[in-house]
């Protein structure tokens, strides 16, 4: 499928399937930001006990979430069901993304045993499906692709389980991207994170075209490695712009997609534009649906690791036809 043939087909979904309110072309003025969140937003904090477990592990063998490190709002229902999204590499980042509460600035050296503690830590919680994703590295000569690859490695000779990777995107180098599919992870996920007109507001240093070759690399590489991204949504995109970007994942045969609404981490970072009800979520699922992904997840609370293993395994081995 052509780049032109894709968004024609992202047009004549958007009426068809009656996708939700627009937000607009461009981000609305500082006074017309939402202030308070909406009901949906709001739900019961699990009971503290189940915690525990996962955080305590997390802390006796020094590793690093993403689960804390970017206040993730599913922490507590995530570890209080002894699962986590592990970050690989340290906790600084060498970009200033402008949504993510990642500190940003000149990491420390990569700890060589880190692979052993982050094997050792999924087989004492027993996962059947591992996420592992880390900051962004360029400080580094592998940008950190072969400390994923022995990550992967080293929990794969642990125990039996699926394993995710959640990769920067290596600035699109495909010897780079190589060596993390040499491990053989069952699925390789890498956020655009939003729409192509808000990358530089929202990621600044990466590239929405980097971002895609990334995952055509992997999927041309090795099509048997189901290949993942998320959008965060109200950050300013239209609607029209989040079934394009849709289209654009498909058109390089990405099988997963998740969509999920952007909260403000801390008071630096970008502000919420909109907060989409849950009905456009529902609406923006159903193209995705349509368009033949293998598997979506789309609701306000979504996010690229959430129910990861579900998703994983209740994948079919075949993707639809490109519409």
């Amino acid at each position: 499928m052509s780049p032109a043939s894709a968004k024609e087909t992202a047009r004549v979904l958007l009426p068809v399937l009656g996708a939700g309110a627009d937000p607009g072309a461009t981000e609305a003025e500082p006074d017309a930001r939402p202030r308070r969140l909406p009901p949906w937003l709001k739900r019961p904090i699990p009971a503290a006990g189940g915690i525990g477990f996962t955080r305590d592990l997390v802390a006796e063998l020094g590793l690093e979430t993403v689960c804390e490190s970017a206040k993730c709002p599913n922490r507590s229902e995530c570890w209080t069901s002894r699962t986590a999204t592990f970050m690989v590499l340290g906790d600084v980042c060498t970009r200033p993304c402008g949504f993510c509460a990642v500190p940003r600035g000149k990491p420390e050296a990569v700890a060589d045993d880190e692979p052993d503690r982050l094997a050792e830590a999924c087989a004492r919680l027993g996962l059947k499906h591992v996420v592992i994703t880390s900051v962004t590295r360029d400080d580094l000569l592998d940008q950190g692709a072969g400390h994923f690859r022995d990550c992967v490695l080293a929990v794969r000779s642990r125990l039996d389980a699926t394993i995710e990777v959640l990769t920067p995107d290596f600035s699109g180098r495909p010897d780079l991207i190589d060596l993390v599919i040499d491990a053989r992870p069952d699925v390789f996920n890498h956020n655009l994170e939003t729409v192509a007109r808000l990358q530089r507001a929202v990621r600044r240093k990466s590239q929405y075209a980097t971002s895609l070759a990334v995952l055509e690399h992997v999927k041309r590489s090795s099509p048997a490695i189901k290949t993942k991204s998320g959008l965060m949504l109200g950050l300013g995109e239209t609607t029209e712009e989040v079934v394009e970007t849709l289209a654009d994942l498909r058109m390089i045969g990405c099988d997963f997609v998740t969509l999920g609404q952007y909260l403000q981490p801390t008071a630096r970072l970008l502000p919420v534009v909109r907060y989409l009800h849950p009905d456009e979520f529902d609406e923006l699922g159903r193209i995705a649906r349509a368009m033949g992904f293998l598997e979506v997840a789309s609701g306000p609370f979504v996010r690229s690791s959430y129910h990861a293993g579900e998703m994983a395994q209740a994948a079919p081995s075949t993707p639809l036809p490109l519409v």
